[in-house]
């Protein structure tokens, strides 16, 4: 336990009469050197007292001159580690950024090809549309044709009519001339 300034101050304004007490019966010389040797050990005490404060500051000191120092220390770490994280974050945000850029270099070389590709299967179709116009045309030539052969054949099935007409005309005559001769024969051998 250390003692404080109050403590010292009362232990001197008390002292004597403490002393005074404890030595009523004694003759006083040897009272006075008591009490001056008590007093020496008591001054020697307080003088330790002090000393071992003072020492007691000096390692307070010391031990807060440590503690900022690590304190400095510690700071100066975290300063440097944000710094270092800091860093990274940039080179992470420095490489997510090109890596950006490649994707959206990456969506317009797709987008060209894209447009390319259209623009060839619109001529491509186009192609085909100009095809199938040319079948249908050849189709519709396919049909004229088609149509001059079906008149031809109509003038040849009207040709087929009038020749069996003719040939049913010319039966029916040979029959009548058949029959008119058979008919003549058989009178003119009955006869």
């Amino acid at each position: 336990m250390t003692l404080t300034q109050e403590d010292i101050d009362f232990i001197k304004a008390n002292m004597a009469d403490w002393l005074i007490e404890q030595s009523l019966g004694r003759p006083t010389a040897v009272y006075e050197i008591e009490l001056r040797e008590r007093m020496v050990r008591v001054e020697e005490a307080l003088k330790h007292q002090l000393e071992l404060m003072r020492e007691g500051f000096a390692q307070m000191d010391k031990r807060f001159e440590q503690a900022d120092q690590r304190h400095v220390e510690l700071r100066q770490d975290m300063m440097a580690r944000f710094e270092q994280a800091d860093q990274h974050r940039q080179e992470l945000r420095q490489d997510m950024l090109a890596r950006f850029a490649q994707v959206d270099k990456r969506f317009e070389q797709a987008d060209q090809r894209h447009l390319e590709l259209r623009q060839d299967m619109m001529a491509r179709f186009e192609q085909v549309d100009k095809r199938f116009e040319q079948v249908d045309k050849r189709f519709e030539q396919v049909d004229k044709r088609f149509e001059q052969v079906d008149k031809r054949f109509e003038r040849v099935d009207d040709r087929f009519d009038e020749m069996i007409r003719r040939h049913d005309r010319h039966f029916l005559w040979l029959i009548g001339f058949i029959s008119t001769v058979g008919a003549l024969i058989v009178a003119a051998v009955k006869l």
